[in-house]
């Protein structure tokens, strides 16, 4: 969620204000603290309930701002929702429903969340016209039969907490907007012992890879596998700094720039609450099997191109697909990455640009014939302009040990040779994991002329394309230009040395003897 407008204060609702991280940080965590003793145990459990709440409490927000902006217009705006079903009515601590309900015998609000509600946030979908808001709210709701929360009792303490968020009360000057705390809940869905890892790779790295790519307004950008939707988000708030405002542009990116495709229940309607929460107002996402091309529900893609200008993703580490996935691909193997990448590459238009993160193994491995023909396929149809090998333990919040690589490719044009950068050797535990700075060398070497001298670094270097068929395709990164840390003295030098000291130390103990008896 970026810089919007201010929207005049709702009478009613919930008035703090939010105007530090600490506090900002402390409030959503009071928010699942509630959630944990409610039947919410882990972040697999509350983050999907708080996504929906936040979904409706900021989409209420907007739409309540659009009205208000479409009427100093002079033209007309229809809002998603109406009464009873605006989070103002229902939610909000002083809503005309919520007051209702609450007048009403013990139990009348959960029935009406349970029965009345989320029923009909789920039925957008069948109905005929509904617009593409109105489709992407049925999907975020698509799997929310009940809410998980245990008690009347708590339910309404977490939607008196959940209606003290909003773009107002957020001080964006000096904070993270609401966005970026949404992506801290993401995050503790990701770790290791919440079995979430598999949706989520660490901001960090889908930041230096936005960048590195740098998308452009006007281009669209595509992730086959996306997860709870980082490369997206990550992606439309680099390219909403480039349209600086320009009305436009900002339509261009908030409808008809974003493409998805995931396939996991849980995570789908996620990412799709959490590109709307970011500001765009209508994320193109297929629910579904990419590599099989079985769809769950793939209407909010149905304008999707053929091809894509850029392509930002992180298929999952170590997968296995079944041979209905590899019947669909030119190069037939079980291993869930190489599979993919025949995907991106098949994805990109002429001239498109690619970023994505790829397991070692799928750079050194050349006694499978699918790697090796995946490998020389890209190669040959795309430009492998960098490879940048990354510390062991990236992934290590997410529960994964794997050792990864990013791979930045343009289609349409043959790989001559190919820059490695090498930040294998950065120190990094769960406290101090890899950030935007370890990469601040690599971003000032990058857009160097191949030719300049200063591309090749003590972790910098050029490998010729005939060098690597020679290794059969071996992409792994190997520094030739690392400095030698190690000892290079020879075992005649070190006996040497060990014999001087064992000297030294014969004759400080002859003295204390020496000293010893003749004190006696």
């Amino acid at each position: 969620m970026l810089p919007a407008q201010r929207t005049r204060k709702r009478k009613g609702g919930n008035d703090r204000h939010l105007n530090s991280q600490a506090g900002l940080n402390g409030y959503i965590k009071s928010i699942c603290d509630i959630m944990r003793r409610s039947n919410c145990a882990g972040a697999l459990q509350y983050v999907p309930e708080l996504t929906w709440m936040l979904f409706l409490r900021i989409l209420d927000e907007r739409e309540e701002r659009e009205v208000e902006e479409a009427a100093a217009l002079g033209v007309t705006f229809t809002p998603s929702l109406s009464h009873p079903y605006r989070w103002r009515d229902w939610a909000s601590p002083d809503g005309a429903k919520r007051v209702e309900l609450q007048a009403a015998p013990m139990g009348a609000f959960m029935r009406f969340v349970n029965d009345d509600l989320l029923p009909h946030l789920r039925s957008f979908g069948d109905r005929p016209g509904a617009t593409h808001r109105q489709l992407v709210i049925s999907q975020v709701f698509a799997t929310v039969e009940r809410t998980r929360i245990d008690t009347e009792r708590n339910l309404l303490d977490i939607l008196d907490k959940v209606d003290g968020l909003s773009e107002q009360s957020v001080d964006n000057t000096h904070m993270f907007p609401l966005s970026q705390i949404y992506e801290g809940l993401l995050l503790k869905m990701g770790e290791k012992n919440n079995d979430g890892g598999q949706f989520f790779t660490p901001r960090e790295v889908i930041r230096a890879m936005v960048r590195a790519v740098d998308p452009r307004v006007g281009q669209t950008v595509y992730d086959p596998c996306c997860g709870t939707g980082g490369f997206l988000a990550q992606a439309y708030e680099h390219m909403y700094r480039e349209a600086q405002a320009r009305a436009a542009d900002i339509e261009l990116l908030k409808t008809r720039t974003f493409y998805g495709r995931e396939k996991e229940n849980l995570v789908y309607p996620i990412a799709l609450a959490n590109l709307v929460l970011h500001g765009i107002d209508a994320p193109h996402i297929w629910h579904g099997n990419s590599l099989t091309g079985i769809t769950f529900h793939g209407v909010l893609y149905t304008d999707a191109p053929a091809l894509f200008d850029v392509v930002l993703t992180n298929p999952p580490f170590g997968g296995k697909e079944s041979k209905d996935a590899s019947a669909n691909f030119a190069y037939k193997t079980s291993a869930t990455q190489v599979l993919f990448l025949q995907h991106v590459i098949d994805a990109l238009a002429d001239g498109g640009t690619c970023g994505i993160v790829m397991d070692e193994g799928v750079l050194f491995r050349t006694n499978e014939t699918a790697f090796v023909q995946t490998k020389r396929k890209l190669l040959d149809e795309c430009a492998l302009f960098c490879i940048v090998s990354l510390p062991a333990g990236v992934f290590m919040n997410a529960g994964a040990a794997s050792k990864t690589n990013l791979l930045f490719f343009r289609k349409g044009q043959r790989t001559e040779r190919i820059w490695y950068y090498d930040l294998s050797d950065v120190k990094m535990t769960k406290k101090t994991p890899l950030t935007l700075a370890h990469f601040e060398d690599f971003f000032q070497r990058l857009p160097l002329p191949p030719e300049d001298p200063e591309r090749e670094s003590e972790r910098s270097w050029w490998v010729d394309i005939e060098e690597v068929r020679a290794r059969n395709y071996d992409l792994k990164a190997v520094n030739p230009n690392r400095k030698d840390t190690g000892d290079a003295r020879t075992p005649e030098e070190l006996i040497a040395i060990i014999e001087a000291r064992s000297a030294e130390i014969a004759e400080a103990l002859a003295a204390l003897r020496s000293n010893l008896s003749g004190g006696s």
